[in-house]
């Protein structure tokens, strides 16, 4: 599992498209979002670069947590 703070992500539209992002890398992961601590899980086969890569690109720059 993928552990990610991501700070612009504050509400349901947003989880959307970060949903989105993460679909086109990996389209049978598992994301849940909660937008109140701007905290992501992804459950899924792709690698945490390529996922974040993808958050970047859509607007939506990810740090890994410790």
């Amino acid at each position: 599992m993928i552990r990610l703070t991501v700070p612009a992500m504050t509400c349901a539209a947003c989880i959307r498209r970060i949903t989105a992002a993460i679909a086109a890398v990996d389209p049978a992961a598992r994301v849940e979002a909660d937008a109140p601590r701007r905290e992501l899980r992804i459950d899924g086969a792709a690698a945490a670069g390529p996922i974040l890569r993808a958050l970047e690109q859509a607007g939506y720059p990810a740090r890994p947590q410790d």
